[in-house]
């Protein structure tokens, strides 16, 4: 039982780190192959902004139809990625919440 518990928390985990390594890729992945796309989202009005504030335009961009419209497939994954791996992280701590109340 602990070690299902154990997993259950270290997979959620790993999924939450997934979600972050999925938009860093998806970042490099727009600045190597889709350059102009990427201008857009850091410098806009030709200018640069900060990185909380490209964050934040990535994450807009990110919940947007533009990507898939590029049709590369590597951001595609990575878009696929970045959204579904944060409810299976939460599935995974819900069941570990789960598993330690059933256990008292």
């Amino acid at each position: 039982m602990i070690g299902l518990y154990l997993g259950l928390l270290l997979a959620g985990v790993i999924c939450f780190l997934l979600h972050f390594l999925a938009q860093a890729r998806i970042a490099s992945l727009l600045r190597e192959r889709h350059r102009h796309e990427w201008e857009i989202i850091a410098l806009p009005d030709g200018q640069r902004i900060g990185a909380l504030r490209v964050w934040m335009r990535l994450q807009l961009a990110l919940r947007s139809p533009v990507l898939p419209a590029l049709e590369d497939r590597a951001i595609t994954h990575w878009r696929r990625v970045w959204r579904y791996a944060p409810w299976l992280a939460w599935l995974c701590w819900f069941g570990a919440l789960a598993l330690q109340w059933s256990a008292r």
